[in-house]
């Protein structure tokens, strides 16, 4: 099998993350994949790095009459039995660049983000007519395609997002190697959030409610992981002004960007997840497979992750006291979050592991061969 990924993203997220290793565990059975994306990107660079071999095309848009007769002929130079995009705007070069081609090869597309564009115009119909099926990553993004493409729902399938729970394993990390790095003593629990400094993310409820729960308890520290996205490095400055003019200077610890992100989740005895609106959430399922005790917003993509009172606890979104209530019971019951933590392990290895994911698109990408 050949196939050819496509994901011309010029960012780094879980979207373009995932791409790559979605690719990598393609490889790994043996097909040969191509990755079509943007020159010098950090995908491509990540892509590389694993031994995918990249096709950099410079197609940022929608209309792109000389890169799609260019990709057209590399379509039909290759002679791709399947052709899966990670970004649903790439559709707009892969269908017709298919058509031109005159390839009858299968195309996939999986919609990692919600949208609140009507896509039913005539020109929509027409790009999408060319599409086989398409994999949601949760509930809501499936029902978003229902509504705003033309897209019927028999073509429709939820295909979660996977996370390598071989990888993501808590028995191969100490919790103490992170802890002692960043100057945690071993009396003093940790709670953390992993996440891209950009509005909806939910850092000020973090914030706000780690002022709440410091002034309860001694011995705990707030750790926030990640880097600003593109453009909102104002925004991060005024998240960090935020922490200082709660004054918690001394109780909150901002990392920067990680690459080790199974080490920085084993040094943490919390994971709170308090995005408003995310699509799936890759970062919560990372930290259940790293058996950690879970608080996280109920909405939209941590339904189909997380069980309420199982393996973990839902707040309400943006309600930063809520957030502070079930931290609150969170730190005050150790048996509950050892049991919640265990849970969540259990069901991120048998809903989430990556490897079942790549056994259920394969499986699906032989029906249409």
């Amino acid at each position: 099998m050949k196939i050819l990924y496509s994901c011309l993203s010029q960012s780094w997220g879980g979207m373009e993350m995932f791409t790559v290793t979605a690719a990598s565990k393609l490889k790994e059975r043996g097909i040969t994949v191509h990755l079509l994306c943007y020159p010098n990107s950090r995908i491509e660079s990540s892509a590389r790095k694993v031994g995918i071999e990249t096709i950099p095309l410079k197609a940022g848009g929608y209309f792109h009459p000389l890169k799609t007769i260019k990709l057209a002929l590399q379509i039909q130079k290759e002679k791709y039995d399947i052709i899966h995009t990670q970004a649903s705007k790439d559709l707009w070069i892969l269908a017709p660049a298919l058509r031109l081609a005159r390839s009858n090869a299968p195309l996939f597309f999986t919609k990692q983000l919600g949208s609140f564009i009507a896509k039913k115009d005539i020109l929509h119909k027409v790009i999408y007519s060319r599409v086989t099926a398409a994999f949601a990553i949760s509930s809501v993004i499936k029902r978003n395609l229902i509504e705003t493409t033309p897209l019927p729902e028999s073509k429709i399938f939820i295909l979660h997002n996977g996370v390598d729970t071989k990888l993501f394993d808590p028995d191969k990390f100490s919790p103490s190697d992170f802890k002692e790095e960043i100057g945690i003593k071993p009396n003093e629990l940790t709670i953390g959030m992993i996440a891209r400094f950009t509005p909806g993310k939910g850092h000020e409820e973090f914030i706000k409610a780690a002022e709440i729960v410091s002034r309860k308890h001694e011995n705990i520290k707030f750790i926030v992981v990640g880097e600003p996205s593109l453009g909102e490095d104002d925004y991060a400055e005024k998240i960090k002004a935020l922490a200082s003019e709660l004054k918690l200077n001394d109780k909150i610890i901002f990392t920067g960007y990680r690459s080790d992100i199974p080490k920085v989740l084993a040094g943490m005895d919390i994971f709170v997840f308090p995005s408003h609106s995310e699509a799936f959430g890759i970062a919560l399922v990372e930290a259940m497979a790293m058996k950690k005790a879970i608080v996280c917003s109920k909405a939209d993509g941590t339904l189909d992750i997380c069980i309420d009172n199982e393996t973990g606890l839902f707040f309400e979104k943006g309600n930063h006291k809520d957030l502070a209530n079930k931290l609150e019971t969170l730190i005050n019951d150790g048996t509950l979050r050892t049991l919640m933590a265990s849970n969540a392990r259990k069901r991120a290895v048998e809903k989430f592991d990556i490897e079942r994911v790549t056994d259920k698109v394969t499986k699906f990408y032989s029906k249409y061969l």
